[in-house]
């Protein structure tokens, strides 16, 4: 099969996150070697036994050199490595504490007028710093391999990923970057929550008798006066609970491990709950 030539003009997906990262980190490190320079040499000999400065230093190797990173056409979402996206979001996270603490004591001990002035000194650095690290932690954020390609049987729940082969009737399972295992698509199968219905799933509504459709007509109207409100109240703590689809693996080969859950993930968004329809339906048709 004939791929595309990776060039400038066509980069392979993950190639811009990888240079957002390092743009992110380069510019954090100018501005601290900005700082470093304007204090005294006996500031930065200080700072040398600093814990804080040790973690910003990993901080920012990891962040400019990223080691192990590589942009793929197959992990889209996923040019890092594991370890190194769980580091990169430990160290961001401290680092917006540290960042909303120091801005924060800044403002409560020299007031509010003072500080627009500081921001203002600053070129707006007191507010950049915590948005810079909130942008790592956005960008190494949970999330699946890939979008939802239905033609292509690729699909993401969550931060779970689930690719079929329709020629070995084999699915694979991905959560983040990591591989759950390849299991038989036959042998599997989606749960959904109570309360809903899956993409096959249709009610079926009983005809009534013309004897019993005059007493329903005669109770249609108290009966939906009645059942709105609870039905609102049902649906919108529904939303507020995240309902959870599971999907189950149960193989009568594998003694000891039949119905076992391989992952769960919540439907919070409509994408995850149009992705899990559509996997059901490919896991039937498989």
């Amino acid at each position: 099969m004939a791929r595309t030539k990776e060039t400038r003009a066509n980069a392979a997906p993950g190639a811009g996150m990888i240079f957002a990262l390092r743009a992110i980190g380069l510019v954090i490190l100018a501005r601290w070697i900005f700082s470093m320079t304007s204090i005294g040499l006996d500031t930065l000999t200080a700072m040398a036994s600093s814990p804080w400065a040790c973690i910003n230093l990993v901080f920012l190797f990891l962040l400019i050199f990223l080691p192990g990173a590589r942009a793929q056409a197959e992990r889209p979402f996923h040019p890092l490595p594991q370890w190194l996206r769980q580091a990169l979001r430990l160290f961001a996270f401290l680092g917006f504490l540290f960042a909303v603490w120091s801005v924060g004591a800044f403002v409560w001990t020299a007031g509010l007028r003072r500080a627009v002035h500081t921001v203002a000194e600053t070129n707006g650095w007191l507010v950049a710093a915590p948005a810079l690290y909130a942008a790592v932690l956005w960008i190494c954020r949970p999330r699946a391999l890939w979008r939802t390609n239905i033609a292509a049987r690729r699909f993401a729940i969550g931060r779970y990923a689930i690719s079929l082969d329709s020629v070995t009737r084999t699915a694979i399972v991905w959560v983040e970057s990591r591989k759950v295992g390849q299991y038989d698509a036959r042998e599997l199968s989606v749960r959904w929550p109570d309360g809903e219905a899956g993409a096959s799933a249709v009610p079926r509504v009983p005809t009534p008798t013309p004897a019993v459709a005059g007493d329903m007509q005669a109770l249609s109207g108290s009966a939906m006066s009645a059942s709105s409100g609870p039905a609102t109240i049902d649906r919108v703590g529904l939303l507020h609970r995240r309902p959870k689809v599971e999907l189950l693996w149960d193989s009568p080969a594998a003694a000891g491990h039949n119905h076992q859950t391989v992952f769960r993930a919540a439907l919070a968004t409509e994408g995850d709950r149009v992705a899990a329809k559509a996997l059901d339906s490919s896991l039937r048709q498989a």
